[in-house]
């Protein structure tokens, strides 16, 4: 899906919160326009369509999304490194406090997803702020919004708030949320298996504390928790495709671009707006 066209200030500074599918098709295509993109890592949730993602990235793994890398930066001076010899989006495990001492962000992007939170007012910390999802209302706690739910992907909401979240999965080869696996408690993860394998029902995709959480049918791992983590009750652990030789597991899909371009067309909104 081609991304919108933008005129973006040479180098300009953005900060993604995130570092899900969502929030790394975002920084595909601001650092396809120009932006210095950092995408700051949350815990919660746990990413797991982790070849759709810069997560790995943190792990020192390579990722390579639509033809642009990621490197890891642990440091205000990693960051500035990177900053002079472009080319990589990067991913950092500092928050957004530390970021804000490298300089004040021209666009500010909070991609977490995190549905039932309370969002804090984001709007001084940047020159434009812009939350995807549930628990945003522009003119609040952001200046644009971007829905994400199906029906209303990519709206962007200009005052008041988005959606609330209904609880429904949007459907993948005909499954809902049945493709997902979520942790009954909390404790620690562990799987031996890789994204894109060919599981069955009930084969055991992986371990909490000890506990084996079964494939819900027959499929193709889509997403899975990275090994080792320690994870809270109700989150995703797992994903499986459906859809046979037609599952997709790795590359920026359909869902994450067209949020990803909306994410374009609120900038460009606002620069109309300013100018």
């Amino acid at each position: 899906m081609p991304a919108p066209p933008l005129r973006a200030p040479s180098r300009g500074f953005a900060v993604i919160l995130g570092t899900n599918e969502i929030a790394s098709a975002t920084a595909v295509r601001l650092h396809q326009q120009g932006y210095f993109t950092v995408l700051s890592h949350d815990p919660h949730p746990p990413v797991i369509r982790r070849r759709m993602a810069f997560h790995d990235a943190l792990y020192d793994d390579t990722i390579i999304l639509d033809g642009i890398g990621a490197q890891r930066a642990d440091g205000l001076r990693d960051l500035l490194l990177q900053r002079r010899q472009g080319g990589r989006v990067a991913v950092t495990e500092m928050g957004l406090t530390d970021l804000l001492v490298l300089q004040v962000p021209d666009l500010l992007i909070d991609a977490r997803l995190q549905k039932y939170h309370i969002t804090p007012d984001l709007r001084h910390l940047a020159r434009l702020t812009i939350g995807l999802g549930p628990s945003f209302v522009a003119g609040e706690n952001c200046q644009l919004a971007v829905e994400t739910r199906p029906l209303r992907r990519g709206r962007i909401v200009q005052a008041g708030a988005t959606d609330r979240p209904d609880g429904r999965a949007r459907l993948l080869g005909g499954r809902g949320a049945e493709r997902f696996v979520r942790a009954p408690f909390a404790g620690r993860w562990h799987t031996p298996l890789e994204i894109g394998t060919r599981i069955f029902k009930d084969y055991p995709v992986g371990f909490l504390d000890g506990a084996p959480m079964l494939a819900p049918f027959d499929g193709v791992l889509r997403g899975v928790v990275r090994d080792g983590l320690e994870v809270q009750p109700e989150v995703k652990l797992l994903e499986m495709d459906p859809r046979g030789r037609q599952a997709v597991w790795w590359g920026l899909e359909d869902h994450a671009l067209s949020l990803a371009n909306a994410v374009l067309k609120a900038v460009i909104l606002h620069a109309s707006r300013v100018h």
